[in-house]
């Protein structure tokens, strides 16, 4: 029985990272990235100011996202975060070090388990536990994956979508896509490029996304003024773009989530396809909210889709709820 120590579940996504304190919730929010000083490596700042100096540092600030669609792409990095994040909501303990639940994207291999699990114990934690990212947000959309019924969810999250059936407490079919949020809004950075000459951030792709993207069935004459520096002079330039142009950029990087949901549902029972069809898919993640999604989702499989009640935190509220049962796990280290 794991009866000291105090659990801590993290979902440690390519855009933001949660922690989930058992008895208190979501405690920490922010986003995963790192500002480091690239002549000493030296870590600057982590999560929200961390995030605010992309695009704005001086050639000796690196402000980098250590986690790549959904892996970690530099082990020290994700190490320090996730000391980062413990250190912050527990505390330096000297006798009782935390037991750590992470959130993983549904299918991923042995390595990349490994390297998150490996991380986790070099940041200080006793026993380490992993979850897929899927099964995480079913948990957290209050969907009773116990019993011997198919539930369906897809979760949108920065670096990957995760697609999944669920029954009996277990993933009966799913797909994991290196395709999220972020390849939306690169699209629409590559788009104002081609066709405005104009370069952009990150921070303003992701804003015009928010503002104006429709994943399908944009309004018409909906605009939005956008700043950037002019490809052509190099001088600072303002150019208004239509919901219709961002709608038609988005229609690639969501045709290949669309794939993958048809490609799960065609793998899936009859009897639980037909359990599907009566409850509906629940969408989760942050790149669920583009303006009409359920809609794209429905009008691809016939299928009815609903965003659960808090898509941006099903993934750890899930991961939290597990950890209330974790002495029936098997720790994987």
């Amino acid at each position: 029985m794991f009866s000291v120590g105090k659990k801590i579940g993290i979902d440690l996504g390519t855009t933001n990272s949660l922690v989930y304190v058992e008895g208190k919730g979501i405690v920490f929010d922010e986003p995963s990235v790192v500002a480091i000083d690239k002549e000493s490596g030296k870590i600057l700042a982590i999560g929200t100011e961390a995030r605010d100096m992309l695009g704005r540092t001086p050639g000796s600030i690196s402000a980098i996202r250590p986690v790549e669609d959904g892996v970690i792409a530099d082990y020290k990095i994700v190490e320090s975060m996730l000391k980062f994040y413990v250190r912050k909501v527990y505390g330096r303990w000297i006798f009782f070090p935390p037991y750590l639940m992470i959130c993983i994207p549904t299918g991923g291999t042995s390595v990349e388990r490994r390297a998150v699990v490996n991380a986790a114990i070099q940041a200080g934690s006793k026993k380490v536990f992993l979850i897929e990212e899927s099964k995480a947000a079913a948990i957290g959309a209050n969907l009773d994956i116990t019993k011997p019924e198919g539930n369906m969810v897809v979760d949108v999250g920065g670096g990957t979508t995760d697609i999944a059936v669920l029954s009996l407490g277990d993933i009966v079919a799913a797909e994991s896509l290196r395709t999220g949020g972020n390849r939306q809004d690169q699209a629409i950075g590559r788009y104002m490029r081609k066709h405005h000459n104009l370069a952009l951030g990150e921070i303003t792709t992701e804003y015009i996304k928010k503002e104006i993207g429709y994943a399908i069935l944009p309004p018409k004459n909906e605009e939005l003024e956008v700043r950037g520096r002019d490809l052509m002079t190099g001088l600072p330039k303002r150019v208004k773009v239509s919901a219709e142009e961002i709608s038609e950029t988005l229609s690639e990087p969501l045709s290949s989530i669309m794939e993958g949901v048809k490609a799960v549902l065609e793998k899936t029972p009859p009897e639980l396809a037909a359990d599907i069809i009566e409850r509906g898919i629940i969408l989760t993640g942050g790149g669920s909210l583009l303006k009409n999604f359920p809609q794209l989702i429905e009008k691809t499989t016939g299928v009815k889709a609903q965003l659960a009640d808090d898509p941006l935190s099903c993934v750890a509220i899930g991961t939290g709820r597990a950890l209330q049962s974790i002495d029936l796990l098997k720790e994987v280290y």
